[in-house]
């Protein structure tokens, strides 16, 4: 009784899993029980603070996801789209909080995430920061305000090491603006332009991706409108925030019915 809740982190050699393994080791309210790497990972058998190039953390990096996740509250997973819908299936078996930071998924991938929340609490997000969901919701706000006359584009910049694009948080905003507007995402977005393209389509919701260097996360909505601009910004400075947000999803899922979440659910932010 009154034990913290254990925590293992998918992923762990990862840019995220590095930052989580970090995050939840000096967690006051929480405890690292577990680090998992994929199969012939050189991580595997040695401590993961020992492994990151720190202090020893007291937790050994593993290859066998069953054992962990059998005495986990909770696992958060910053992967890549496969290895956490095949964690999914371990986490609703065990009933077991799943908190998902990995994008990129494709529609049969969302199929089996629902799947397995029908057995157990799974939040995922794009972005876990409370910055980016607070912009989500004012990006649906603005764009309910202002009518078509209004261009909507969506700029983000990501590191040179991100795989994805646009990014999920981009994809998070595009279907803020979308539902503000009372559209479809998927038909009015250009995700890409290039040579003769044509005037823009009126209504349409633009996106577009810069790779480079070492950025953690910025994201634009521009609202473009005859002689005024709204700008819409966030600029994430320290990937620790989207750990903590995780963290924090990860307490917040016990004792939750089983489901599919969102860090407005956890925030406790307004829908409307």
């Amino acid at each position: 009784m009154g034990e913290l809740p254990g925590i293992v982190i998918n992923g762990a050699s990862g840019r995220m899993g590095r930052m989580l393994a970090r995050v939840v080791g000096e967690s006051t309210k929480a405890r690292l029980i577990g680090a998992l790497e994929r199969p012939g990972h050189d991580w595997i058998g040695q401590d993961v603070g020992h492994a990151m190039g720190e202090a020893e953390m007291g937790v050994t990096v593993s290859d066998d996801p069953l054992e962990l996740v059998a005495r986990a509250h909770a696992v958060i997973d910053f992967t890549a789209p496969a290895a956490s819908v095949e964690m999914a299936t371990l986490t609703a078996q065990a009933r077991v909080v799943h908190v998902i930071g990995t994008t990129g998924f494709d529609d049969a991938d969302l199929k089996r995430l629902t799947a397995a929340a029908r057995h157990a609490v799974i939040v995922r997000a794009g972005n876990m920061s409370l910055g980016v969901n607070l912009l989500v919701q004012m990006t649906k706000k603005v764009a309910a305000a202002l009518d078509e006359a209004f261009d909507i584009e969506i700029v983000e910049a990501h590191h040179n090491q991100k795989v994805d694009a646009p990014s999920g948080t981009a994809l998070m905003l595009g279907e803020a603006a979308a539902e503000g507007r009372g559209v479809m995402l998927d038909r009015v977005a250009d995700r890409g332009r290039d040579g003769i393209t044509g005037r823009r389509e009126q209504g349409h919701i633009g996106f577009a991706a810069i790779r480079g260097g070492d950025v953690v996360g910025e994201h634009d909505v521009i609202f473009a409108g005859a002689g005024e601009r709204v700008i819409l910004r966030h600029v994430a400075t320290d990937r620790a925030i989207f750990a903590r947000g995780a963290l924090r999803a990860a307490l917040w899922g016990q004792g939750k019915k089983p489901g599919e979440y969102d860090m407005i659910d956890v925030l406790g932010l307004s829908r409307e």
